[in-house]
Order: C-alpha cells, then structure tokens, then sequence
C-alpha cells in the first residue's frame, strides 16, 4: 500500500464518484479504478458499493476513510519537518511581547508563526517593554514586539504599524463614560502609562503625546503589572495606551481626541539571526502588510 493509494481512496469517498475524483486528482479513470481494485484486493475487504449515480462508502470503506485521513495528515507533517530540517528551521524562537500597549496583530502573528512553522517551538514572554528590552540585550529573548520607544542603535527594527491611543478609566472615576474624551478634560491629571517603573522612555513618550496636544499633564509609570489595571477599575488613575485584549469589570477605553498614535516594531539583536528567527522576521513583515492592507477596508465597511 502506497500513500497515493490513500490520496486515491479520499478522493473518491469525498467525490462519490470516480470521474469527479479523478477530475481532481488530474489522473486518467481507468487507472484510479484500477488502484482502488488493487487496495481492495490487499485489504481483503469492498471499499465502495457502485451504482448508477455514483459510489457508497460499504462498513469497511468508512473505517478506512477516517485512519487513511489520519495518516495523510501525518504523513503531511512528516514532510513538512523535513523541509523545515532542510531550511534550518527547527529549533526555538523567543518573543516577547510588550503589554504597556499592544500591536493588534501580535496575537495573529504568533498563532500564524505557529501553524505555519510547527517544527520551530515558539516561546512567548508578557511583560513590561523596559523589562522584555532588556532581556533581549542580554540574549533571553531572540525579538520584542512592542511600541519604538523601545528601539536603540544596536538593535534592528521592523516596522508594524501604529495603534491609536485609548484612555482606560475606572468606573468611579470622574472621567468615566462611554465614547472619546476630549484631550483637554485630562489637564491637571495624574496619567499611569506603564506599570514598569524602568519603562523611562515609553513614559517620556506618553508626555509627547500630551505636550502634542499642549495639555499639561502628569504622565507617570504606576505599580507593577497588573496591578496598575486594578488601580484603573478602582479609579485612582486614567491610563494612556491602545486596545488592551481584556479589561478589568467597570474599565472602559474611550478614543483619545483628536487622535494620536503609537508606533510599534519588531525588534531583534542579532547581526546575522537564526534561520528560525528571519522566518519569523519574515513573516511579521508579510504579517504587517496584511494586517495594514485590512484596516482600511475595515474602516471603510
């Protein structure tokens, strides 16, 4: 039994028909009637039941059909790995991902990385961007997605896009309510920006976004993560950033106007990366394209 064969029976029991099957198969139907007798006669058992109209799978033919979709299956990771092993990619890379604010086409990104390069494990570490920064300057991660903020000269840059900035406020807050707040109702206030009290240079980027806007505001790092979202539902502070994934009971993020926004990159160390890191660098590239290319068609439905 050869795995063609198995291709050969699928086709057949999906296309209850052997011209249709064959039609798909780009083979000529008298040798896939021929290939199908010649299993039949190996297993010992009547795969299909021919009639007028077509094929019926018999008892037999559908235990078949579900074990021989399983082994092609396997069969299709087996050859996958072994172009993997051949390009270099099995190994490991490790992201992290910044939660100050999020890129929303990080969680795509690494679930696409994952389905399209199985043999690579892909490790991914949440944090504070100061804290991921530095663990990529000392080598504990391989990139970072995050906001630029984070990049310096040594390291390379990808660019991903920008988010807009949200305020997050707390129900008790005095700004709580639905829909933007206006950039000047947040003159005088105490700003959280980030819960990494290193995060030095993300908090002198929210002040930008602020001294943009000519509103006079205290833009500071709060308490550690995540904390700082508690200190948010409980109103003691608005917090500056972009869509969060999930948000505290009573916190809602209201569109900052007029609107800014926030540039986000991949990041990396390496002069000359892996051949597992430059896949993933190259599908973040292709990622943010996409990504870039949908939100104008969102925006516009």
């Amino acid at each position: 039994m050869e795995l063609r064969h198995l291709r050969y029976f699928v086709a057949i029991a999906e296309e209850r028909s052997f011209t249709r099957a064959a039609e798909r198969l780009w083979v000529a139907q008298p040798g896939l009637s021929t290939q199908i007798r010649k299993l039949e006669s190996e297993l010992g058992v009547q795969l299909f039941e021919r009639h007028t109209r077509g094929v019926d799978l018999t008892d037999a033919g559908e235990v078949l059909l579900e074990r021989a979709r399983a082994a092609l299956a396997a069969a299709d990771v087996a050859a996958g790995t072994g172009r993997h092993l051949e390009a270099g990619l099995l190994g490991r890379v490790r992201v992290g991902v910044s939660t100050d604010a999020r890129w929303h086409g990080a969680s795509m990104l690494l679930a696409r990385f994952a389905r399209d390069y199985d043999g690579v494990e892909l490790s991914v570490l949440e944090g504070t961007g100061g804290a991921l920064w530095r663990d990529l300057r000392d080598g504990r991660l391989d990139a970072l997605l995050g906001p630029s903020a984070f990049a310096s000269p040594d390291l390379h840059a990808l660019d991903l896009g920008s988010e807009p900035w949200v305020v997050l406020v707390g129900g008790g807050h005095r700004l709580a309510g639905t829909g933007p707040v206006q950039a000047g109702e947040l003159r005088g206030e105490r700003i959280v920006v980030t819960g990494g009290r290193d995060d030095a240079a993300y908090v002198r980027t929210g002040a930008d976004v602020f001294a943009s806007l000519d509103v006079a505001a205290d833009v500071v790092a709060g308490g550690p993560w995540p904390a700082v979202l508690a200190g948010v539902a409980a109103g003691e502070a608005p917090m500056l950033t972009t869509g969060a994934a999930a948000l505290p009971l009573g916190v809602t993020a209201r569109p900052l106007q007029p609107p800014r926004s926030l540039a986000f990159q991949l990041l990396w160390r390496q002069e000359r990366p892996s051949p597992t890191l430059n896949a993933f660098i190259r599908l973040a590239s292709q990622h943010a394209r996409d990504v870039a290319v949908r939100a104008p068609l969102a925006v516009a439905a």
